[in-house]
């Protein structure tokens, strides 16, 4: 998944645009554009902001952009496909210049967020979001609907086993979702149905959680500065660890050292 954000000023005279990813995007503040397949049919679409559009792809179309600033979200094909369990072909949405979906629109705001914020969780954060939006674009903007998967069972324990390894000697690093399916000898879509069957949780917070644990460990140790417990962990700042660690716990990583010490 690619995450941008796009200021297009003014532009006096239509151009052509063809574009070749599935995007989505959400308006970070009120604009317009003009489009249209014949520049004799070009229509004008006003926007206020948070409203979303999902573009069309491989389209040849007529384009006039009037200061519009978006947030542009691409969805790889893999995900795409992934969330029509593995149909092979090109997934294909539907065109929709005014975008109105619930899960679609908290998705999108929860990685302008995670934008906003440079990033802070790593790109598995990012690789379950893709996951969870490509899923409710096939669900309910697909012109061929995804089949529902049915499985019998979560991971195998040698494969969780595997899983929980990887998660462990990478505590330190960032980790991505294709590792840890990888790890499991599975697809991407696959495994995160099946992980959460085994642990009731998303990839992302069983590593959260994991990684929450071990600082536990580390601030127990007197001589460990916070900071240096954030970089062992794998978070990128001590704020976003210190935030992370309070929401698990019920207190700030110095709170916690004070309490175990006293």
């Amino acid at each position: 998944m690619r995450v941008a954000a796009y200021a297009l000023g003014s532009i006096a005279e239509p151009y052509r645009s063809v574009q070749h990813d599935q995007i989505v995007c959400t308006l970070l503040r009120p604009g317009s554009f003009e489009a249209g397949l014949r520049r004799s049919e070009i229509r004008k679409f006003v926007y206020r902001a948070g409203e979303m559009i999902l573009a069309p792809r491989h389209v040849e179309q007529w384009f006039r952009t009037d200061d519009l600033h978006l947030l542009v979200v691409s969805i790889s094909d893999a995900s795409l496909t992934a969330a029509c369990d593995g149909a092979s072909g090109e997934v294909e949405l539907r065109k929709q210049p005014k975008l109105v979906d619930a899960r679609v629109r908290a998705l999108m705001a929860a990685i302008d967020a995670e934008r906003v914020a440079e990033f802070p969780n790593g790109p598995l954060f990012l690789d379950s979001v893709e996951q969870a939006l490509a899923a409710a674009l096939v669900d309910g903007h697909a012109l061929r609907r995804r089949r529902e998967p049915t499985y019998r069972g979560g991971l195998a324990p040698a494969r969780l086993r595997r899983v929980v390894e990887l998660v462990r000697a990478k505590i330190e690093h960032q980790v991505t979702l294709d590792e840890l399916a990888e790890s499991a000898g599975l697809s991407t879509a696959h495994f995160s149905q099946m992980f959460r069957r085994s642990t009731g949780e998303s990839p992302h917070q069983f590593v959260l959680r994991h990684r929450v644990e071990h600082a536990k460990e580390l601030l127990r140790q007197a001589e460990s500065r916070v900071l240096d417990v954030a970089v062992a962990c794998g978070f990128k700042t001590q704020q976003h660890f210190a935030r992370v660690f309070r929401r698990a716990c019920g207190a700030s990583p110095t709170e916690y050292r004070q309490e175990f010490s006293a």
